[in-house]
C-alpha cells in the first residue's frame, strides 16, 4: 500500500522561501507521476505542479518562475522549492501520486495529509 507523508510547511513572510517534501512508501514511486496541489479556505483543491517519472515538469501559471518541482526516485521523495512567497499561496498543500495500472488506463490515485503554508504579507 502506499503513503505519502508531507513535511516542511510553516508561517513564513511574503517574498520568502519553503521546501516541502513527500516521502512516498511502497514500490511505485518511480513509475508514478507525482504531483503537488494546494486548497485555500473556502476554495477547491488546485493543481500546483506535476512531474512524470521521466523528470517532465508542468505548472500552473500563479506559480510558473517562482516554485520548482523534483523527484529523488532513489529516495522514493517529492519537492517542492517555492520561492517569492505571495500572502495567495496559503494554503494546505497535499502530495498526490498518480498510478497507472501497466495495460489499462485505469489510475490510482493517493493522497497525503497535507502540510500548512502561512505567507503573511
Amino acid at each position: 500500500q502506499v503513503q505519502l507523508v508531507e513535511s516542511g510547511g510553516g508561517l513564513v513572510q511574503a517574498g520568502g522561501s519553503l521546501r516541502l517534501s513527500c516521502a512516498a512508501s511502497g514500490n511505485i514511486f518511480s513509475i508514478a507521476v507525482m504531483g503537488w496541489y494546494r486548497q485555500a479556505p473556502g476554495k477547491q483543491r488546485e493543481l500546483v505542479a506535476t512531474i512524470t517519472r521521466g523528470g517532465t515538469t508542468n505548472y500552473a501559471d500563479s506559480v510558473k518562475g517562482r516554485f520548482t518541482i523534483s523527484r529523488d526516485n532513489a529516495k522514493n521523495t517529492l519537492y517542492l522549492q517555492m520561492s517569492s512567497l505571495k500572502p495567495e499561496d496559503t494554503a494546505v498543500y497535499y502530495c498526490n501520486l498518480e498510478y497507472t495500472i501497466p495495460m489499462t488506463n485505469y489510475a490510482k490515485n493517493y493522497w497525503g495529509q497535507g502540510t500548512q503554508v502561512t505567507v503573511s504579507s
